[in-house]
């Protein structure tokens, strides 16, 4: 029998999906409090600086995540965080990137015969896409956190596409980039699908996420069957020289 009283709704796995990661399927990459490496995480996690930018905690509200965080990225050390976050007093915000997440709802997925499988060998190439598109972060090592496909124009790789987070049931597709000689070949939209159908085939669900002032790309994910979920935010945040101040916000 209801009692009347509104019931608080669970969080969705990605309300979190950093910390998803780094405490599920990319937990060999993360990196914890006290320089431990591997493993499952406690409270805080990030994963190495040169292949991904990003830092989780487990729970945003609770003093022990953003002191866990703390010690992980030393005093005045800065991090990248993604969500919906308030931090607590002495941490300085240095920069915010509205963003917004969409998830698979009605994507056709399909393999792309004309894309490559792409590998360490291929990162210089990869790295100076990305230079010359900016489509977001993309690390010398971003290329281990799952599969990369690529599509050549006469050996030139002109675009790509492929997976980065992984919470547990979905795979985020990230680096959608396309070399401006040949936009409006639809070249991205078949990487995307193609990525999409490896993700599928797993069992898992495609989501990913750009950033909000990018009206275009979201309305040409929202075309092929991707459907906005949250607007979260990423922002750039420094640690407080003082431990005390981690929690003050919270006594």
């Amino acid at each position: 029998m209801s009692t009347g009283t509104p019931t608080p709704l669970a969080p969705h796995i990605l309300d979190n999906p950093a910390w998803a990661s780094l405490s599920g399927p990319h937990a060999a990459f993360a990196e914890h409090p006290g320089g431990r490496a591997g493993g499952r995480a406690a409270h805080a996690a990030r994963y190495p600086a040169d292949v991904a930018p990003f830092a989780a905690i487990a729970d945003p509200d609770a003093p022990r995540s953003w002191a866990a965080l703390r010690e992980l990225v030393g005093a005045g050390g800065a991090v990248t965080l993604a969500g919906v976050l308030t931090p607590p007093e002495g941490w300085e915000t240095l920069g915010t990137i509205q963003g917004v997440q969409l998830v698979d709802t009605a994507l056709r997925a399909e393999p792309a015969p004309e894309a490559v499988r792409l590998g360490p060998s291929d990162v210089p190439e990869m790295l100076g896409l990305i230079e010359l598109t900016q489509p977001g972060p993309f690390l010398p090592r971003t290329v281990e956190l799952g599969t990369y496909l690529g599509i050549r124009h006469r050996g030139r790789l002109v675009a790509m596409a492929g997976e980065r987070l992984r919470p547990p049931g979905w795979t985020e597709i990230s680096a959608v980039c396309t070399h401006p000689e040949v936009r409006g070949r639809g070249l991205a939209t078949r990487l995307v699908r193609a990525v999409a159908a490896g993700i599928r085939e797993r069992g898992d669900v495609p989501f990913l996420h750009t950033a909000a002032s990018n009206t275009g790309a979201v309305r040409l994910y929202e075309s092929i069957g991707f459907t906005v979920r949250r607007r979260p935010f990423f922002m750039a945040l420094r640690a407080p020289a003082d431990p005390g101040n981690t929690a003050a916000k919270f006594s």
